[in-house]
């Protein structure tokens, strides 16, 4: 079984900050890429971040300059440090991870439970 374990988020006032930390479990060989979604209400959900194994890192235009991915690889865990938010950023935030569970068996997608973020103006 693998779990992504999510923590962070809420209330903050526009141009606050928080750090959304996102924390992989189980039987895992070794996880790939690593990313944050979001998703506002009546919207589709969308790519925030992106951080491969090698540390390449990819970010929506929305968020480029205010958002930082990181990830821990000995602890299977990563971050989002979110600077300078916007009413717009005001979603459900949810982690996701490619990863091996073996060192044969097929690349896989998890998710995290997801947390909500709200920017008040």
């Amino acid at each position: 079984q693998v779990q992504l374990v999510q923590s962070g988020g809420g209330l903050v006032q526009t141009g606050g900050s928080l750090r959304l930390s996102c924390a992989a479990s189980g039987s895992i060989f070794m996880i790939n890429s690593m990313g944050w979604y979001r998703q506002a209400p009546g919207k589709q959900r969308e790519l925030v971040a992106l951080i491969t194994s090698g540390g390449s890192t990819n970010y929506a235009d929305s968020v480029k300059g205010r958002f930082t991915i990181s990830r821990d690889n000995a602890r299977n865990t990563e971050y989002l440090q979110m600077n300078s938010l916007k009413p717009d950023d005001t979603a459900v935030y949810y982690c996701n991870s490619v990863l091996q569970r073996t060192p044969t068996a097929a690349k896989f997608t998890y998710w995290g439970q997801g947390t909500q973020v709200t920017v008040s103006s």
